[in-house]
């Protein structure tokens, strides 16, 4: 049961981020509350080379979004980076590897 407390704590920004997405139309606000979230969640848990595991997850899913979104498979309404992409999605998805990499973290012990 702890575990699970504990993975639901670290999603707790994950679903904050989320939530907030239907009612910040703007994505350069959106994206600020983002980094407002992230930072207060780092400020209260930074673990080893997490800002590593962010910026793979923030870089690599810009380069795999933009992939994906050229193909045609996939687009975005709101398209703020590069014409493609909301300016604040490669922020989720960076703290979202954090989120996942916390979360394994706690299933293994």
């Amino acid at each position: 049961m702890e575990k699970i407390k504990g993975i639901f704590i670290n999603i707790i920004p994950i679903l904050l981020m989320i939530g907030l997405i239907p009612l910040v139309p703007n994505d350069y606000w959106l994206s600020l509350f983002y980094i407002l979230i992230i930072g207060i969640s780092f400020f209260f848990k930074l673990e080893k080379k997490e800002w590593v595991i962010f910026s793979f997850g923030f870089l690599g899913m810009i380069i795999s979004e933009y992939i994906f979104v050229s193909t045609g498979v996939e687009i975005f309404i709101r398209n703020s980076l590069f014409g493609m992409m909301p300016l604040w999605l490669p922020l989720l998805w960076g703290y979202g590897f954090v989120v996942i990499k916390r979360s394994v973290k706690l299933l293994e012990n």
